[in-house]
């Protein structure tokens, strides 16, 4: 039988931190502005130049080139809209973004899973995909979900296959970053319409968005950016994700990393303008280093305090943004590392002002899904969305008079008022999960425990058996002709 999935619990805050001041933002602007217009991005896309080409930027087609003049990007930034619908299957559950609260999602795209029976690694699968979904469509802090893990069970058709699997066991807003080209855009276009009923109700209401990555230094990838024209025409949601490394694929400062990410994803976006005027994009820096010692990939050093200054870049450009939290470099779940490496990104981040965030789940730096501790790092959201709360202050939890009446050396047990407030007082835990002695549950078991629960217990209302049949019938398609 279906079940209910629980109302969303996005963090909401009327608190902001400013990690960078208006010169900070001006002169970081400034400099990706000349950057554009001097030094160029290079587009490997005859489609996308052409259209730099038509609107009179300076285009290199043989070293793939374009130099954008700033007051074109001014112009075409000023048609971005600040704020966009990310719609669910479940009309209840769609997100219009608005100032002030931040929407979170998992982590994506992962390669390799811990079996959740057996404890083995092996490679992910659409299965896995399916199961993250459901469970994620239980979490109230879950807005919406990218899927976890890759369906390498399926190819290149994968990205078809994820949303497949996510529109059957989730009610929740999907957003892809796996999708790219401009054939299988046009699947997924085709796919979503069949979901929707129509063209014109797929762009009223988009159920999925995109996430193109940029390739640093200064490049876009042609399939990533040939299919979020194709998407953007459609009306679908797409954002630019920069992910600069600082001292191999970026200067080793955090400013000058930040203006290499953040010329890569206003190229793109000014394309998106250019092509297709007010089509809904968003901004992502999410930059890590490079270990001097051994080249390794770090997305947790000690020092990690550019990691929020891409929101307000994106602010400063009037776009929402995508932030990124959680994603720890620890190659277990439940570990001391895997927990204080983002213990307070969801704080900070709530701070900043992000309209939407990824990063929950996944282990081994954004690779590895433990299933359970996609749990642990909901307990962790949900400490940092309660302390970011505005505190009740009135007669009712002043208890004046409760106080006065138990007096010096009383005792409050008894009292009605706390009949009627200590269900709620304390919030247990993960960590305070008892077991049929009353003893605390080991951290891990108690994650265990709740994620066998959701998968047992939780069934999102399904797709109509029409709509199954129809969308089965393109990926058959898709298959065929994608290869």
């Amino acid at each position: 039988m279906p079940s209910e999935t629980p109302a969303l619990e996005p963090i909401k805050s009327d608190y902001r931190m400013n990690f960078l001041s208006d010169q900070q933002l001006d002169d970081l602007q400034e400099a990706t502005l000349q950057v554009l217009e001097e030094t160029g991005v290079q587009f490997p896309s005859e489609k996308a130049l052409d259209i730099f080409s038509a609107h009179g930027a300076q285009v290199d087609h043989d070293k793939q080139v374009v130099k954008i003049p700033r007051q074109m990007v001014i112009d075409a930034m000023d048609l971005v809209p600040r704020t966009f619908l990310m719609a669910a299957r479940d009309a209840a559950f769609d997100i219009q973004l608005e100032e002030g609260v931040s929407y979170f999602t998992t982590d994506g795209c992962g390669y390799e899973t811990i079996d959740i029976k057996t404890g083995e690694r092996r490679a992910s699968t659409k299965a896995d995909v399916g199961m993250m979904a459901r469970i994620t469509d239980y979490l109230s802090s879950i807005a919406f979900y990218w899927p976890m893990v890759s369906a390498q069970d399926f190819g290149v058709a994968a990205p078809l296959h994820e949303l497949d699997t996510t529109w059957n066991n989730s009610v929740k807003h999907i957003q892809s970053e796996t999708l790219m080209g401009a054939k299988p855009a046009e699947f997924a276009i085709e796919m979503a319409t069949v979901l929707r009923g129509s063209r014109e109700e797929v762009r009223h209401r988009p159920p999925f968005s995109v996430l193109v990555c940029t390739i640093a230094p200064l490049m876009q990838d042609k399939e990533g950016i040939e299919g979020a024209l194709v998407l953007a025409e459609a009306g679908i949601p797409v954002g630019f994700l920069a992910m600069p490394t600082l001292g191999t694929t970026a200067p080793a400062t955090f400013a000058g990393a930040m203006v290499v990410g953040d010329a890569e994803v206003i190229s793109a976006s000014v394309l998106m303008q250019l092509a297709f005027p007010g089509a809904p994009v968003f901004h992502s820096i999410m930059h890590a280093w490079a270990d001097p010692r051994n080249a390794a990939y770090v997305g947790y050093p000690l020092d990690t305090r550019g990691r929020y200054a891409g929101v307000e870049m994106a602010h400063h450009w009037n776009m929402p943004a995508f932030g990124g939290a959680f994603g720890t470099d620890s190659s277990e779940a439940g570990s001391w590392q895997s927990a204080t490496e983002v213990a307070i990104d969801p704080f900070l981040i709530g701070l900043s002002g992000c309209e939407i965030v990824t990063g929950m789940g996944l282990r081994e730096t954004y690779t590895l899904l433990y299933p359970e501790a996609i749990i642990l790092d909901d307990d962790i959201y949900h400490r940092a969305r309660y302390a970011l709360m505005e505190l009740e202050v009135n007669p009712e939890t002043l208890a004046i008079d409760v106080i006065e009446k138990v007096g010096p050396r009383g005792h409050f047990l008894a009292q009605k008022h706390t009949r009627n407030h200590m269900r709620h007082a304390m919030q247990r835990s993960i960590a305070q999960q008892l077991d049929q002695e009353g003893n605390y549950l080991p951290v891990i078991d108690a994650a265990r425990e709740k994620f066998n629960w959701i998968y047992e217990n939780h069934h999102p209302e399904p797709l109509d058996a029409a709509i199954q049949k129809e969308l089965a019938h393109i990926l058959d398609h898709a298959g065929r002709e994608l290869g």
